[in-house]
């Protein structure tokens, strides 16, 4: 029982810096992990950031309508004749007298076929 004993206690001792090493390559390669995967890792970061790009250049489109809409308004409120008149023609379809409406006719959209019998979605 002491051979064996022995024979372990030496055999370990002479591969504790193997040992230690393999340890620390774990611990190192978990670190690794989880930095790289992680909840917080770079891969998470990475999706974060190209989502808050994408927010970004939708808040600058939104600010370019906002101040165009804002123009517009502004121009109503103090009564610019050719915004007015813009306004007029487009919502009420007014022409001017020898003006020629060239528009695009909009095709009809499919009717949906509807079952000629209900179905019975409620079995038992």
């Amino acid at each position: 029982m002491r051979i064996t004993v022995r024979i372990a206690g030496n055999w370990l001792y002479r591969m504790r810096r193997v040992v230690a090493t393999l340890c620390i390559a774990v611990l190192a390669g978990h670190i690794g992990y989880k930095v790289i995967f992680g909840a917080n890792g770079m891969k998470v970061w990475q999706g974060k950031r190209a989502e808050v790009l994408a927010l970004q250049q939708d808040i600058d489109r939104r600010k370019t309508e906002h101040e165009q809409l804002d123009y517009r308004v502004q121009a109503l409120q103090r009564g610019d004749p050719s915004v007015i008149e813009k306004e007029a023609r487009e919502q009420m379809g007014l022409v001017k007298p020898g003006e020629v409406v060239l528009f695009e006719q909009r095709s009809k959209p499919a009717a949906k076929q509807t079952p000629v019998v209900a179905e019975n979605t409620e079995q038992k």
